[in-house]
């Protein structure tokens, strides 16, 4: 256990200075962030570096080129001497497109395995997340899993994680900063409405904390709403009525413009919105296609190599 302690690692919670010899427990819950363990057994091995580039995914093919592959580009071009594969965490996703269009896309454990048997010996797995909700307790789950397969193993943090607090950055802001010149000019009696997915993990009150730093940053009638969380559209819509909402402009807040944004927001919202007498508009653009939170994901990707050990 103690052979563990110092091998597993992230920018974890800084114990109180009276705990003198912390269980281990203790320790692994206070790690936090980018999570990384090196395996003593290949300390040996040579480098050989790899990148996993793990997202939900969508059977939409327009979607997936226009929001999903620019960010998988720019880690490429950002790391050309490193490989990089990409994984779909949804295996309905993975399951559709082999069933539906034939293409075989890895899953998680695939990619891993893979690199495993091509004898790569440090991976970043880079997620693509939003918010660290099921998505991504699923990727720490495979990063415990696999960890003692490789001489190292990191895991990066999603787009939202820290929330400025203990001097940490402020992903929010950051965030928010990033989506700014994407928004449609403000407008008298204009709202907008950005989608989230939702989720059913405790990670889905990151939305409170989104739309709190909305207002104290934009300071402009923008809203956020999710498919499968809260706030939905109905406890949004009496807020639009009080402040005297006239045109609201629909923007999912997902990597891409998927079947979410494309059947859900565009097409049963709008619907919804247009019958309670809003004039609506929709913006079909993922996260991924705003170069400037593509350059968030850039900062996490850098953040994770920092943890790789470049003394063999």
């Amino acid at each position: 256990m103690k052979q563990e302690k110092q091998a597993a690692y992230g920018r974890g919670y800084m114990l109180h200075a009276e705990v003198r010899q912390a269980p281990a427990a203790l320790v692994r819950a206070t790690q936090l962030g980018v999570r990384s363990y090196c395996c003593p057994d290949m300390a040996t091995l040579p480098n050989k570096d790899a990148v996993i580039v793990l997202c939900f995914g969508t059977t939409h093919t327009v979607a997936a080129h226009a929001g999903i592959m620019p960010v998988v580009r720019d880690i490429q071009a950002a790391y050309p001497h490193m490989r990089v594969e990409i994984a779909f965490t949804s295996h309905i996703v993975v399951s559709r497109l082999a069933r539906t269009q034939g293409r075989k896309v890895l899953l998680p454990a695939e990619a891993l395995q893979k690199l495993w048997q091509e004898g790569y010996t440090r991976v970043l797995m880079i997620s693509l997340d939003i918010i660290p909700g099921v998505e991504y307790a699923y990727k720490l789950a495979l990063w415990e899993e696999y960890k003692t397969s490789f001489k190292q193993l990191v895991l990066s943090t999603p787009l939202l994680y820290w929330m400025g607090q203990e001097a940490q950055r402020d992903d929010i802001a950051d965030f928010i900063r990033a989506m700014e010149p994407a928004l449609p000019p403000a407008e008298n009696h204009g709202a907008v409405l950005w989608l989230a997915h939702g989720t059913p993990h405790p990670a889905n009150a990151y939305y409170s904390v989104i739309q709190l730093r909305l207002q104290e940053i934009l300071r402009r009638q923008v809203y956020l709403y999710s498919v499968e969380g809260w706030p939905n559209l109905a406890s949004v819509l009496p807020v639009l009525r009080a402040q005297h909402i006239q045109t609201v402009t629909l923007m999912p807040l997902m990597l891409v413009a998927g079947e979410h944004a494309r059947n859900d927001m565009a097409t049963a919202d709008r619907r919804q919105l247009e019958r309670a007498g809003f004039h609506v508009r929709t913006y079909l653009h993922g996260l991924g296609e705003n170069e400037a939170v593509r350059r968030l994901f850039l900062v996490r990707v850098r953040e994770a190599r920092e943890y790789l050990h470049d003394e063999a």
